[in-house]
């Protein structure tokens, strides 16, 4: 096997750690405070921002004020959602490397922040729930109700890209790679739901009964964007699948990577317009509810608009469960896919050491400190 052996892991234990201090209470005075500058509006219809929303599920302030409003009999797999892999300085890492041209990473948080991060970085803009969430939604445990108002962050360029903390850069990458002349690069696909245990399938089955609604033919959608609906980016099987599933008028679903997302803060808009009472039923939900939608609507629904860019997918979902990920993490050493999602489910056995064998192929590729870190 390539790259290093995975069963001596044992010197590999005091590498996150080493010369990470706590943060410094003083604030210094933040040279890009007018970063948001009327001058600059124009500029920001051109740049591109990276959000991305993390939560520390072994904070005790955050688990005890979790545990006052969770009263489900059964949480079922639901805790997996928390548990942290310990790899946040990665992703930070990797956006600092192999995407240097972002304008600003807007980093969404209950509160609690990493020990070792620097909360004076210039890119850097801390989001607490608080600061953009309507507080009828608030406290919330739902990471849709999270997604679903990104919009509202304050300075968030009209053009970003949305990643769960568990989703990460791994090769260089360009603006036009999420972007192409302003609008959002995508794959376009129809998919049929995939309903099984543990699958999402009732809350994309949500997303899809709100696009039908607003988009009465699918063949009129698919007819007004032919040719991005059928372009050679989505790759010869999706369109063949596509076709297949386009004799019906309505749609079945759509094709998803379940990769970092590009957004127009607009799309937001204009969804909340058209959509409200049913996003405002899913924000009104402290906890996941099979009947949600979540932001994979606002995906959807620049689909059907036809503003998003045929692209093909630059990079791949790892699907843990309870599976070798040496494959994956010989494709993170080797570099193979410009960005990654290490999925976690409730079936990930021997988690610590899974744990230690990816942070140490992260570190084989980043094993410098980024200026997001102290």
């Amino acid at each position: 096997m390539s790259g290093y052996e995975y069963d001596e892991l044992e010197d590999f234990d005091d590498i996150d750690d080493e010369g990470y201090g706590e943060q410094e209470e003083e604030e210094e005075e933040d040279e890009y405070e007018d970063i948001f500058s009327s001058s600059e509006d124009e500029e920001m219809n051109d740049e591109v921002d990276f959000v991305i929303a993390w939560v520390d599920g072994s904070d005790p302030k955050w688990k005890a004020e979790k545990d006052r409003f969770d009263k489900r009999p059964s949480k079922g797999s639901a805790e997996v959602r928390f548990r942290d892999w310990n790899n946040l300085r990665y992703w930070f890492r990797g956006v600092e490397k192999f995407a240097p041209w972002v304008r600003k990473i807007h980093f969404v948080t209950w509160g609690h922040l990493p020990k070792w991060l620097n909360v004076d970085a210039p890119k850097l803009n801390i989001v607490n729930h608080r600061e953009y969430i309507p507080e009828k939604y608030l406290p919330t445990f739902n990471s849709h109700t999270i997604e679903l108002n990104l919009h509202r962050i304050d300075g968030l360029a009209e053009n970003f890209v949305y990643f769960n903390d568990d989703m990460f850069l791994t090769g260089p990458v360009e603006k036009e790679d999420f972007f192409f002349e302003g609008q959002p690069c995508d794959v376009y696909g129809l998919n049929c739901l995939y309903f099984a245990e543990d699958s999402i399938a009732h809350i994309n089955g949500s997303n899809v009964a709100e696009i039908n609604k607003h988009f009465t033919s699918s063949r009129d959608v698919l007819r007004s964007n032919l040719k991005k609906w059928y372009s050679p980016q989505n790759g010869l099987k999706r369109n063949i699948k596509t076709f297949m599933l386009s004799q019906w008028e309505w749609f079945p679903g759509f094709h998803y990577d379940h990769l970092p997302t590009n957004f127009k803060k607009q799309t937001f808009e204009e969804v909340w317009r058209e959509c409200g009472k049913t996003l405002d039923r899913t924000c009104m939900c402290r906890f996941r509810s099979d009947l949600n939608v979540n932001q994979w609507l606002m995906k959807y629904w620049q689909l059907c608009n036809g503003i998003s860019i045929p692209k093909k997918s630059i990079g791949k979902c790892f699907h843990l469960k309870d599976e070798d990920i040496r494959p994956m993490c010989d494709d993170i050493i080797k570099q193979t896919y410009k960005m990654i999602c290490v999925n976690d489910t409730a079936l990930t056995t021997d988690f610590e050491i899974k744990c230690k064998m990816l942070r140490k192929s992260f570190y084989s590729i980043l094993p410098e400190k980024s200026s997001f870190e102290m």
